[in-house]
């Protein structure tokens, strides 16, 4: 095995995959742009959405990259040895070009003849069959070819259902059979029937092949016509094997943050310094890629994180605030990869200590709550749960408190449950909101994506060149848009816009587009928003005819053929959501 740091990893990674003939894509914001499904960016795969289902894109058929992601369901496990909620997934694509064979073997050539893992410890999972869809014979074979060119020996493949080795989406759409990549670490087995997919530690998963070769419809499931390649690798898990350490924790990616955690702390507990090391890192990330704390969505996760790191400095007895030095930290060990952090830097330290103030306030005023409590009444598990997820007060802190006063918690139990429906509820939402696969690409979702460029440019028209698209979410039901603008609009504004937006439908204009080199591309569209998203290459969508087109705007679709396919726009709703942001939400009736 090479003594790589994470960073030589991740590059040979990339440089494999070009040799190749991969281009790579852009490391894309946490903060997906058009997606109602998820909050954050949680699997490589994610900037290539309309190119799994058939989009070309400009780059060509084989993509490779290295994507930060963020994945929410797992808050409450970070603290062992591997959980994470931010890490890098190295990805390659093959999008109707190569497939199972070729694919299997550059994942295997990669690990073992670049990195140098040992085959004998490689270990691979595949979909056994079920239902009407067979066994996935052809992976099987390949891996059978390849562990007897290694003479590996011993049982190396292991088959399983659609709960293990099938990825696909319950509402629909590409599908199909995955070839997972498991690492022996060396740990003894748990029992005799200890394999790949047991959850003692013993192996290790590096890797997933997804092999996207069936449609599944509202009826059944049936071929997809065409057949894409998604690898996916967690560069954090890859980087602890080949550094041969016990935990993701001690590789060169967290060992300086973590180190400046346990220097801070006045008090040992692995468990709290592994979380505000991965909360703070992840929080980082977030505020660079535009997120503050508040109460929803992507900022109410922002705000949990940091206010579960300084819960967790309170039991290493940390006195001071101490988020923005951690977040200083992170910064210095980022920005070689993300640039934008030293650009950002006042902006994400500032946040993390405003944050951490306030909620250092909010405990104590969970203190004073406790206190009132206290003075007429027994507290139990369950009002102790309140408090904590009110207040931010530990268990036991109010343990701590009434044992001062010569007081018990009484029925700690109604803690453990209140907690654990809590984290049902949590989970519940992550399995919708969290899930990861692909963007809704229904024919509604791809009218509203292709409405929203009429819009902006209406907007620009009634209120100035200054506007743009600020944030966007589509659902099959309504268009959400933020735009910068200090006033909301007028009931005349509103009506100029729909019948601006209107008259470009009632057109029947052409909706076709260009690829350009992404500078070319720049100088031809007026306004790009994420630019720094974007790769060398770019496509230029025309509404209208091109020589002089309604709209102009880099996008990567879906988009319909035509105008006369959107049906009749209409303003439902408008709402100021921060100071110069204002929301309209709209809909195709």
């Amino acid at each position: 095995m090479q003594n790589l740091s994470y960073k030589g990893i991740r590059e040979k990674y990339i440089e494999y995959f070009k040799n190749n003939k991969h281009k790579e894509i852009p490391n894309s914001s946490l903060i997906p742009e058009n997606d109602p499904s998820v909050l954050f960016v949680n699997a490589g795969m994610f900037p290539l959405v309309p190119f799994l289902n058939g989009e070309k894109h400009p780059l060509g058929n084989r993509l490779t990259n290295s994507q930060r992601c963020l994945r929410t369901g797992d808050i409450d496990e970070v603290g062992d040895n591997f959980h994470c909620t931010t890490f890098e997934m190295l990805g390659n694509w093959s999008l109707n070009d190569y497939f199972k064979k070729e694919a299997i073997n550059y994942t295997v050539d990669f690990f073992v003849k670049e990195l140098k893992l040992d085959i004998n410890k490689i270990y691979t999972s595949v979909f056994g069959g079920e239902g009407t869809i067979p066994e996935d014979s052809e992976s099987i074979s390949i891996w059978k070819n390849i562990f007897s060119k290694y003479s590996a020996k011993g049982k190396r493949i292991f088959k399983y259902g659609k709960d293990k080795n099938w990825w696909g989406l319950e509402k629909g759409g590409p599908c199909g059979p995955d070839s997972e990549i498991f690492y022996d670490t060396g740990k003894e087995k748990c029992s005799p029937s200890c394999n790949p997919n047991c959850e003692c530690g013993k192996y290790v998963e590096i890797g997933n092949n997804v092999f996207m070769e069936y449609l599944k419809t509202d009826k059944d499931i049936k071929s997809l016509g065409r057949h894409n390649v998604d690898f996916g690798g967690g560069l954090e898990r890859l980087t602890a094997i080949i550094q041969n350490v016990s935990s993701v924790y001690e590789t060169d990616i967290y060992k300086p943050i973590f180190l400046k955690i346990c220097q801070i702390s006045n008090k040992d507990n692995f468990e709290s310094q592994r979380i505000i090391a991965d909360h703070i890192k992840a929080s980082v990330l977030i505020i660079m890629d535009g997120i503050k704390p508040g109460r929803n969505g992507q900022e109410y996760i922002l705000r949990r994180l940091i206010r579960r790191a300084v819960r967790h400095g309170r039991k290493l007895e940390i006195k001071e605030s101490f988020t923005k030095e951690i977040g200083e930290i992170c910064i210095s060990q980022f920005t070689q990869i993300y640039p934008q952090l030293s650009e950002k830097k006042d902006i994400i330290l500032n946040t993390l200590d405003e944050e951490e103030k306030k909620f250092r306030k909010t405990l104590e005023n969970g203190l004073k709550e406790l206190d009132k409590m206290l003075s007429r009444e027994e507290i139990d598990g369950g009002k102790a749960f309140i408090l904590y997820e009110t207040y931010g007060l530990p268990i036991e802190l109010t343990e701590e408190i009434l044992e001062e006063k010569g007081r018990k918690l009484v029925k700690h139990d109604l803690f453990e449950r209140a907690e654990m429906e809590h984290k049902n509820k949590s989970r519940g939402a992550a399995k919708g909101l969290f899930k990861g696969g692909l963007a809704d690409t229904s024919e509604m979702s791809t009218k509203y994506h292709t409405t929203t460029h009429l819009l902006l440019q209406a907007l620009r028209e009634v209120l100035g060149n200054h506007v743009y698209q600020k944030g966007c979410n589509i659902t099959p039901e309504r268009i959400r848009f933020d735009f910068p603008s200090e006033e909301k609009l007028t009931d005349e504004q509103i009506k100029k816009i729909e019948n601006i937006v209107n008259e470009q439908i009632d057109k029947a204009l052409p909706v076709t587009f260009e690829e350009f080199p992404k500078e070319q591309a720049l100088k031809l569209v007026q306004f790009a928003a994420f630019s720094e998203r974007y790769g060398d290459i770019v496509k230029v969508y025309y509404i209208g005819p091109k020589d002089n087109p309604y709209s102009i705007e880099i996008c990567n679709g879906p988009h319909v053929k035509n105008t006369k396919e959107l049906g009749k726009f209409k303003i439902t709703k408008q709402e100021s959501i921060g100071s110069g942001i204002k929301r309209i939400k709209a809909i195709l009736i």
